[in-house]
This record gives C-alpha cells, structure tokens and sequence, in this order.
C-alpha cells in the first residue's frame, strides 16, 4: 500500500509536461494506492461533482482512507514543531495531515515534497516519483 500526495496525482491528471510521465510511473508501481480525506478535499477543486472525481479515483484504482483522532493529533503536534523552528504560520494543514494520517497508518507515501514530510515525520518513509 502506498499513500499518495496530492502533487503526483496532479502531475498525472494535468499531464504536467516536467511531472507526468515519473508521477505515472511511481503511481503505476505501487500495487495498492490510498488517500486520505485531505487529498481527496484537495483534489475536488478541480472537479465539476464528486461523481466525475470518483470516478477518476476508481479507475486509477485510488481507496479514500478515513482519518482517526490519532493521525489529528499528530498533525497538530508536528505543526507546533515547525512553528518552534521558525515556519510561517500559514503552513499548518494540508501536509501536516496528509503526512500524520500516512505516519499513523504505517503506509508510506509518494511526494515530490519530500523535505516537509522527511522533517515532520522522521519515521515515514517517503518515495520520491
């Protein structure tokens, strides 16, 4: 199982022309892929209805995974670590979930972000497309 970012899917649904063809790849490799709800929040601006949005995720065969208290919590604590070491306070949520809810759940993630995930979560491990 491999947690996805929201980058690398854009990567493969915009057709980036730097981007696409790795995010495909590293996508591709994984046997089983997942998001959480941040993701799938994420992803919905660039979408008409949820059904068009579903139906993407089906057929890349991508399951929405709920996120628990736990995975919360450990969002909140890892932004309190970043703003102790000087980050700019608008840059709380959607890492700090996406990455808390891949820490809790043991599943690692593919990014083209590696650095926040790799700081705020030292155990995840983080895949690079």
């Amino acid at each position: 199982m491999i947690f996805l970012d929201t980058n690398v899917l854009l990567d493969v649904l915009r057709t980036d022309v730097v981007f696409a063809q790795r995010s495909a790849r590293a996508i591709n490799s994984a046997a089983r892929r997942a998001i959480g709800p941040v993701v799938y929040a994420e992803l919905a601006a660039g979408f008409p209805n949820q059904a068009d949005l579903d139906a993407v995720l089906s057929r890349m065969s991508v399951d929405v995974y709920p996120m628990s208290r736990v995975s919360l919590f450990l969002a909140g604590q890892a932004y309190v670590s970043y703003r102790r070491r000087g980050g700019p306070r608008e840059q709380l949520l959607p890492d700090f979930l996406i990455g808390a809810q891949a820490t809790i759940e043991g599943i690692a993630i593919i990014t083209r972000d590696p650095r926040r995930y790799r700081t705020a979560f030292p155990e995840l491990q983080v895949l690079e497309p």
